[in-house]
C-alpha cells in the first residue's frame, strides 16, 4: 500500500508539472478559453414564453449552454401561471427540473399565447414570486447575477421598487428591446418595440438604476431561422429538438408561411458569448410610448447594433444539434387534469 501511495503521489507530482510546463507553452488564449468554459455565470432568466416561439429558442438554448448556471427562470406579462406551466414542462423535458420556476406579475395582455396547448398539456406545479426571487438572489450572489430580461419588463421595475439597494447588485441586466435606428422589417424607421412599448414606465425605471444594462434592440435581433435551419433541427431527435419543433408548428398555426425570428435567442447567445453581438456604448431615453432615443448624453448602456447571424448560428446550432439532454418520462398531466 505505501508503495502504491509513493507512485501515486509521483505520478501526481509529475502530472502538476506537466500542467505547469504546459500551461505556460499555450498561449494566453487557450488558457482563457478553458477557464471561461469551467467557470459559469450565475443566471436569472425573465420571460414572456409563450406568445411569440423566440423565447423558446432562448430557454434552450440557455439550457444547452454550460457557460450558464441558471439560478431561475421568472414568467413575465400576461398569463403568467401558464407561461410558468410552460417553462415547467419544458425544464421537464429537458431534465433540468432543478431549476427554478418562479410565478411574474400577471397583467393584461393582447397578445396571442400561440404555444398555449403545449404548456396546459404540462403538470401544474406551485411557485415562488419571481419578484422576491430576483431580490433575494441578488443578495445572495451580489456582482455575479446577470438578468437576461426577454420580455415586458414589469418584474424588473417591481424588484427596483421593492429593493433598489438589492437590484443594483446585479451585475448586469440584458435585455431584448427597444428600436434604437431600425424599427421591425427591413429599412424600417424606429419604432416602440413590443417588450419595451408594453411597459415604457418599466423601461424608465431599468435604465436609470444605475445597474449596467446590455441592449439587443431590434437593430440586432431580426433574425430568421429558416428552412434550412428547421430541417437541420429535425435531423435529430432529443428532448429538446422534439418540443422545440412541436412548439414552432403551435406557433406556426397563427403564423401561416412565417419563419421564427430568433429575437430574444440573439440575447440569450450574447448573455453566453459577448463577441456574438459587440456593443457600442449609448443614452437611451425612453418616452411614454416605448421609442428608445439614442440621446448625446452620457452613456446610460451598450447596445448592439448590427445584426451578426453567422456568430448567432456557429453558437445556437450545435448546441441544439449535440447535445444530449435526458427528459424526464411524465411531464404531461393526465387528461382530466388539463383545462
Amino acid at each position: 500500500m505505501m508503495f502504491f501511495r509513493m507512485r501515486t503521489t509521483a505520478k501526481a507530482s509529475r502530472g502538476g508539472l506537466f500542467f505547469v510546463i504546459l500551461t505556460l507553452l499555450l498561449p494566453a488564449t487557450a488558457v482563457t478559453q478553458q477557464t471561461s468554459v469551467t467557470q459559469s455565470q450565475k443566471v436569472i432568466i425573465d420571460t414572456d414564453i409563450g406568445d411569440d416561439v423566440d423565447d423558446a429558442f432562448a430557454v434552450d438554448l440557455a439550457l444547452a449552454s454550460p457557460e450558464l448556471n441558471i439560478l431561475g427562470i421568472s414568467s413575465a406579462w400576461g398569463d403568467t401561471a401558464l407561461r410558468s406551466r410552460m417553462l415547467d414542462r419544458m425544464l421537464c423535458e429537458t431534465g433540468r427540473t432543478g431549476v427554478s420556476v418562479n410565478l411574474g406579475l400577471p397583467t393584461k395582455s393582447t397578445a396571442v399565447f400561440t404555444q398555449a396547448a403545449w404548456a396546459r398539456a404540462g403538470i401544474e406545479h406551485t411557485h415562488n414570486d419571481a419578484v422576491s426571487f430576483l431580490v433575494e438572489q441578488a443578495n445572495k450572489y451580489p456582482g455575479e447575477i446577470t438578468l437576461l430580461a426577454i420580455g415586458p419588463l414589469t418584474n424588473v421595475a417591481a424588484a427596483i421598487d421593492k429593493d433598489p439597494a438589492a437590484f443594483r447588485k446585479l451585475k448586469r441586466v440584458v435585455i431584448m428591446g427597444g428600436s434604437i435606428h431600425h424599427g421591425y422589417g427591413e429599412n424600417a424607421p424606429p419604432e416602440p418595440e413590443y417588450n419595451i412599448a408594453r411597459d415604457p414606465a418599466a423601461a424608465q425605471k431599468l435604465f436609470r438604476s444605475g445597474v449596467p444594462v446590455f441592449v439587443l434592440p431590434l437593430d440586432s435581433t431580426q433574425i430568421k431561422f429558416e428552412e434550412a435551419k428547421l430541417s437541420a433541427l429535425a435531423s435529430v431527435s432529443t428532448p429538446l429538438t422534439d418540443s422545440l419543433q412541436i412548439l414552432v408548428a403551435e406557433w406556426k398555426l397563427s403564423n401561416r408561411n412565417a419563419y421564427p425570428t430568433l429575437f430574444d435567442a440573439v440575447a440569450a447567445a450574447y448573455a453566453i458569448d459577448a463577441s456574438s453581438c459587440p456593443m457600442t456604448p449609448l443614452h437611451i431615453e425612453v418616452d411614454d410610448k416605448g421609442l428608445t432615443r439614442d440621446t448625446t448624453e452620457t452613456p446610460n448602456a451598450q447596445a448592439c447594433l448590427e445584426p451578426h447571424p453567422e456568430k448567432l448560428f456557429s453558437l445556437l446550432m450545435p448546441r441544439f444539434l449535440e447535445q444530449n439532454m435526458v427528459g424526464r418520462q411524465v411531464c404531461i398531466a393526465p387528461a382530466k387534469d388539463q383545462p
